[in-house]
């Protein structure tokens, strides 16, 4: 492997303010009021050149809170089935996915994007949550509550779907009795 190619490790003080960065971001986008980056940088108590540096644009700051934030949802779906039956615990990952990916008003369009491209292209971001479904429904076939020939990348690509074509207005609304046809869908029905 070349030098070039070796990574540089991170700073500590560039770690942290990563990290207060992603903090200040993440509660400006929950508000109701725009945020501008120079605020969410004073937020932070960082410059403006130190928020542009970890995020070149508005798009990669939304795209860093879009991914911990997909973490977190995809982490749930382990935890979900230690209290859940597989297939509420489908629902109700479902449901959290949904609202990690409308909340935010002021990113909700760049992460309706994002979505879309990640879905198109196979990304990490794709597999890590065809990998949080597939857990479910190993789980839901295993117990027979989840049909066995459902693809855990047939139902990301319905969420999907279903998140990028209703609306913010009113759309939630939608996307629940959407997601309960899709619950009919897959799963088993009772013997």
């Amino acid at each position: 492997m070349p030098i070039r190619d070796i990574p540089k490790p991170v700073r500590a003080d560039a770690a942290r303010n990563r990290i207060r960065l992603l903090d200040a971001a993440h509660i400006a986008f929950a508000s109701e009021a725009p945020a501008s980056l120079k605020q969410i940088a004073r937020d932070a108590g960082v410059g403006i050149a130190t928020l542009y540096r970890h995020f070149p644009t508005r798009e990669a700051l939304v795209e860093a809170i879009y991914q911990q934030e997909l973490d977190d949802v995809c982490a749930e779906a382990e935890a979900l089935l230690h209290t859940e039956d597989p297939a509420h615990a489908l629902r109700s990952w479902m449901d959290r996915f949904a609202d990690h990916a409308s909340t935010r008003r002021e990113t909700a369009d760049a992460l309706r994007a994002v979505l879309a491209s990640d879905i198109a292209s196979a990304s990490p971001a794709h597999a890590q949550l065809c990998a949080a479904v597939q857990t479910i429904l190993a789980a839901g076939t295993a117990n027979g509550t989840l049909r066995a020939d459902v693809h855990a990348e047939d139902i990301v690509a319905t969420l999907v779907g279903m998140f990028t074509t209703t609306s913010l207005a009113g759309g939630r609304g939608q996307l629940s009795r959407m997601l309960d046809l899709l619950m009919d869908a897959v799963h088993c029905p009772a013997p």
